[in-house]
């Protein structure tokens, strides 16, 4: 099986239905990726398979679930898992791409350009920093291998607005993370209303996809500096 089949039979097994163009940025993508990867160290997966299962497909998961047109900023974005997976797939999301090293949104930003991405904007900035300037400006915020919940909560929920939610993506232990982070989530103003379960038989392995809508406003002094969210979460 080529490249192109592999990736089409693999999304459509999760009911999402590549197009040829979408197949084309996703070859495109991987090829970039693994030569810029020599330079950065953007992933530890390189093996092609292994990057269509356990970045592209884990981090399209989310996107059947986003209200068409909406604005996403995605936290901790690294390679661009899974924010620029979400365009590619969603190309009405209007996308934010969020991280903390200048190297990683070069590589962000290159990638838009050489795969002709519109209304998605990569950005340098510490998500302290940046929601302070962006508050409650997003309807979602996502986040995929950055932190533990209690922390991501405080990151995220200040960044979108009421009626807003929060997606998380997450695999094993997250009913230990539910549990820890409670009572932050709602010292933020937000409730858990889903978690969706999915099973990767390629990888035998599970995934959860956490959503936790806005529906209070987030005190402003939200999210803390000096890396308190982390060092001292929300109890």
């Amino acid at each position: 099986m080529n490249k192109r089949e592999f990736l089409k039979n693999l999304f459509a097994k999760y009911n999402i239905n590549l197009s040829e163009e979408q197949i084309d940025k996703f070859l495109l993508y991987y090829d970039f990726l693994i030569e810029e990867n020599s330079k950065f160290n953007l992933t530890a997966i390189t093996e092609f398979e292994d990057v269509a299962i356990k970045h592209f497909l884990d981090s399209g998961l989310a996107s059947t679930f986003l209200k068409g047109g909406s604005s996403v900023i995605d936290v901790g974005s690294g390679a661009g898992f899974p924010g620029v997976v979400l365009k590619i797939l969603r190309d009405d999301l209007k996308i934010t791409l969020l991280d903390s090293l200048n190297k990683r949104v070069n590589f962000l930003n290159q990638t838009i350009k050489l795969l002709n991405l519109k209304e998605i904007t990569a950005v340098h900035a510490r998500v302290e920093d940046f929601a302070k300037a962006h508050f409650q400006k997003f309807d979602y915020a996502t986040s995929r291998a950055v932190a533990s919940l209690p922390t991501l909560s405080e990151y995220l929920l200040p960044l979108v607005k009421m009626g807003g939610e929060v997606v998380v993506y997450k695999a094993q232990k997250l009913d230990q993370e539910i549990e820890l982070a409670q009572n932050a989530i709602k010292v933020l103003g937000g409730k858990i209303i889903a978690v969706k379960d999915f099973f990767v038989e390629e990888t035998s392995s599970e995934r959860k996809l956490l959503f936790i809508k806005k529906l209070a406003q987030t005190p402003k002094i939200y999210p803390r500096g000096k890396n308190l969210p982390k060092t001292k979460p929300i109890e």
